[in-house]
């Protein structure tokens, strides 16, 4: 079965194009935000000649076309950096992105689970310490200073007393 790649855009009933972006579509949104500017993204592609969507417009612009994005393979570095903020931000991708200069939050968060997240685990998770992961060394000779000063030699949970 053939799929029709033009559709109905419902909010003004004209017909849209979905699918690849080609060549030709590219040059026409580059020419027509370099000449003026951007504006509105929901009149933009019929005022640029595409029968695109503003949202597809929008999405096409900002994750491939800007000038300023960096295309290409993700290095050792930025891979490290990107480990480091996902175990102290999370799925934050657009923090993590602010981070990283000319990389968009939809390639490091594409990135992120096609390479990174089956190797990390649950190895990646922050781990905050708790009480019991303090080790304490009480003062012999002051034991007022002591965090229980009922034991001798530590915290003791108050099950164990």
């Amino acid at each position: 079965m053939v799929r029709n790649p033009l559709r109905t855009n419902m909010s003004n009933n004209t017909r849209v194009k979905q699918g690849a972006w080609s060549g030709e579509e590219d040059q026409k949104l580059i020419t027509y935000i370099r000449r003026y500017g951007i504006w509105n993204w929901t009149h933009m592609p019929k005022a640029a000649g595409l029968a695109r969507t503003g949202k597809s417009c929008r999405l096409r612009w900002m994750n491939y076309l800007r000038p300023d994005i960096r295309h290409g393979n993700i290095t050792k570095k930025e891979e490290d950096l990107i480990l480091e903020l996902h175990r102290l931000l999370g799925n934050k991708w657009a923090a993590i992105v602010a981070r990283l200069s000319g990389r968009t939050d939809n390639e490091i968060k594409n990135y992120w689970n096609t390479h990174m997240k089956k190797g990390v685990g649950n190895r990646n998770k922050l781990k905050i310490p708790t009480a019991c992961d303090v080790e304490v060394k009480p003062d012999h000779n002051d034991s007022s200073s002591h965090p229980c000063p009922h034991v001798a030699g530590g915290c003791v949970p108050q099950r164990f007393l």
